[in-house]
């Protein structure tokens, strides 16, 4: 592939993922470190992606946050895949909480496979999916969070949840995320949401990330935490090896579905 086509592609990957690392250029075009730095700087110059440490980002900045129905769409098969591995460390008789977010969503079908579950969710999206798919009371009892609803998103966040989030204690949390990058941890695209997050991961005792590989490298607006602050990531096999080895030696188990 001549400089232009690989500069072609370089644009297309950083709008359809999000980020790319250098790593990543490397393994795909297989081209050497170097030669991808060289790429990445040329393309930041010409204003067409933002050049960071390790890699390099779209230049619709930090808190720029894809639509959900975007996002929804993108990476459907690998997001069910990880939806049905995430399912396996939910059993009978246990108290869930579900983030928001698209991935999380691909939890909930295999719920009819569980019994006298407790859900709790902070997404009208999610809730509404449940009571589409299983039987309140008997399959699973619904609770949800309340807060300032988010257009477009539904999700609730702000101060109104605090006092519910403060009072639970639950067996595992199964949490959505904006970017996963080794050194900045978990980051959101907004404050708010991030909040949430964290007390969301704050009221479980198993604490599990569950995102494609897209989200790997990217570092959005708003902290949500180290990886200190999780036990487990469950993602697909486009997620970056390299960077997957560099989060288990901090200590967390990272799942990848094929």
């Amino acid at each position: 592939m001549n400089t232009e086509g690989r500069h072609a592609y370089i644009v297309e990957l950083v709008l359809h993922q999000g980020s790319v690392t250098i790593e990543e250029l490397s393994e795909k075009l297989l081209i050497s470190e170097m030669t991808a730095r060289r790429d990445l700087t040329e393309l930041d110059r010409r204003g067409l992606l933002k050049r960071v440490r390790g890699g390099a980002v779209s230049n619709l900045g930090r808190s720029y946050e894809p639509p959900f129905l975007t996002r929804a769409s993108k990476n459907q098969a690998a997001k069910e895949k990880i939806g049905a591995k995430a399912a396996e460390f939910i059993f009978d008789g246990n108290s869930v909480v579900l983030d928001s977010g698209t991935t999380v969503m691909e939890i909930v079908p295999w719920l009819k496979e569980k019994h006298n579950l407790t859900v709790v969710t902070n997404c009208l999206k999610t809730a509404a999916r449940i009571t589409n798919l299983l039987a309140l009371e008997s399959d699973a009892r619904l609770i949800l969070t309340g807060g300032v609803v988010r257009p477009n998103e539904l999700s609730m966040v702000g101060p109104l949840s605090e006092p519910v989030l403060n009072s639970l204690h639950v067996d595992v949390a199964f949490i959505g995320i904006g970017g996963i990058h080794v050194d900045e941890g978990l980051t959101e695209f907004n404050l708010e949401d991030a909040q949430t997050k964290k007390k969301l991961l704050n009221a479980a005792g198993q604490k599990i990330v569950v995102a494609d590989g897209s989200k790997f490298g990217v570092t959005a607006f708003a902290s949500v935490g180290p990886f200190s602050q999780i036990d487990r990531i469950i993602t697909d096999e486009s997620a970056p090896a390299g960077m997957i080895e560099k989060i288990r030696k901090q200590g967390v188990d990272v799942v990848v579905v094929d």
